[in-house]
């Protein structure tokens, strides 16, 4: 991240100057420079007020967090989907709470809700550094969830239906199959990329594993448990693919009655978890309110964070460096199905949510494209099938204060250009 973030700043810093002692202004409007102060000073402002508004957000989910571990299920989902898990993060003990934190953060993305998304994923990052000897250093299953977290499987983009919707689409849940097929090939290509990518990247030693057995003493014999161990058996594995099965029944019913199942969802997730926590015996009012105060904290934590990165970004929007980019870059990818009007979102989206919104809204409101063009449905399938990279990697790292990331942006980034990749070789297939 030190290198990706000097570059963007240097080389927004040498667009603007450049503008500004070569070209030409047009009276009465702002210079270059003029223009990429603001654009810092906003970005600054903006990105503090984006973790305070988070604040509510995380304290009510986090809050319900709380409520789901108390009454334990964390560990019963980690148990259902324990045969796929141990597989992906072998680091990580099956009945850890990471675990359980990791399943409900891909569960919330899978629907669309990046709001609840959020929290379960600082969560998970919470539990996952408790594994960590080397805090300040992403291990492994850090990085791969996060690469994980950046390309997860969409079934339900609602945010982007409602606003093709308002565009006047006469299909705004087209997308639902090109955003499901682009974000398996992403998922993919995260989990593929994220284990080769481990390979030339030092791996930190896991505390569940050197430390914790140092604690202990030496071994017990082969016959007998640890004292004060607790071991927690799997379930069988035909009730695990049986949950499976029901996961992949519910596809065609997001793609016929997403946008009846898109209100009910956040409503739901909150009296199930507390009438999941009433069932079993949680005071979940209290506990709720001390899961809650987490929200306050881990907002303050990603801050500066936050405004490292926002700010990077404002400036190379600013200085004209994206434009210049994607003028240059767009004649060859419209040779591929990428055409120039949505070159924009592809490069925009890893860098900054809103930017890539204000950009999908103005191609899809313009009469010359409209929502249900080829351009109209390629953009809106980006918007749903990629995720803003850079700001997730800052947000997640910096709730747990992790400086050295190896190599979960990489592999992030690769998850998103394919992404990128299967976005136009489906939109192409159902809609060129």
């Amino acid at each position: 991240m030190n290198a990706i973030f000097f570059v963007i700043v240097l080389v927004s810093f040498t667009a603007a100057g450049w503008q500004q002692i070569f070209g030409v202004s047009a009276e009465g409007a702002a210079s270059p420079m003029e223009r990429l102060s603001e654009a810092m000073i906003k970005s600054a402002a903006g990105s503090v007020e984006l973790a305070l508004g988070l604040i509510g957000v995380m304290a009510l989910f986090l809050g319900l967090m709380k409520v789901a571990e108390e009454g334990g299920m964390l560990k019963i989902l980690a148990r259902l989907i324990r045969p796929v898990m141990i597989r992906l993060f072998p680091d990580v003990p099956p009945e850890h709470p990471a675990m359980g934190a990791m399943i409900l953060n891909m569960s919330a993305n899978a629907m669309g809700l990046g709001n609840a998304a959020t929290p379960f994923g600082i969560r998970a990052m919470q539990e996952l550094d408790k594994l960590n000897l080397h805090p300040g250093t992403a291990t492994n299953a850090m990085a791969l969830f996060l690469a994980i977290n950046t390309s997860s499987v969409t079934l339900l983009p609602t945010g982007v239906i409602a606003l093709r919707a308002a565009a006047g689409s006469g299909n705004p849940a087209g997308i639902l199959p090109t955003t499901l097929f682009a974000t398996i090939c992403s998922t993919t290509a995260a989990i593929i990329a994220a284990k080769i990518y481990q390979r030339f990247s030092p791996q930190p030693v896991f505390l569940a594993e050197s430390v914790a057995a140092d604690r202990r003493g030496p071994s017990p014999p082969p016959s007998e448990d640890p004292p004060g161990s607790e071991s927690i058996e799997p379930y069988p594995l035909w009730l695990s693919l049986l949950a499976m099965i029901a996961l992949i029944a519910f596809i065609p019913v997001t793609i016929f009655y997403g946008r009846e199942i898109s209100p009910w969802v956040i409503p739901a997730l909150m009296i199930g978890f507390l009438t999941f926590g009433a069932v079993r015996r949680v005071r979940i009012y209290e506990v709720f309110v001390e899961g809650a105060k987490d929200g306050f904290q881990v907002a303050i934590k990603i801050i500066p964070y936050l405004v490292a990165i926002l700010v990077a970004v404002g400036m190379f929007r600013a200085s004209g460096a994206l434009d210049a980019l994607v003028g240059w870059l767009g004649k060859y990818t419209a040779l591929v199905g990428l055409p120039a009007e949505a070159l924009p979102m592809a490069l925009l989206r890893p860098l900054s949510g809103s930017g890539a919104y204000g950009v999908l809204a103005s191609i899809i409101e313009d009469p010359l494209i409209g929502p249900d063009s080829y351009t109209g449905y390629l953009v809106s399938t980006l918007q749903g099938s990629t995720e803003t990279t850079f700001y997730v990697l800052a947000v997640y790292f910096g709730a747990v204060q992790i400086k050295r990331i190896r190599h979960a942006l990489a592999a992030a980034l690769t998850a998103d250009l394919v992404a990128v990749c299967a976005a136009v070789v489906i939109c192409s297939f159902l809609y060129g």
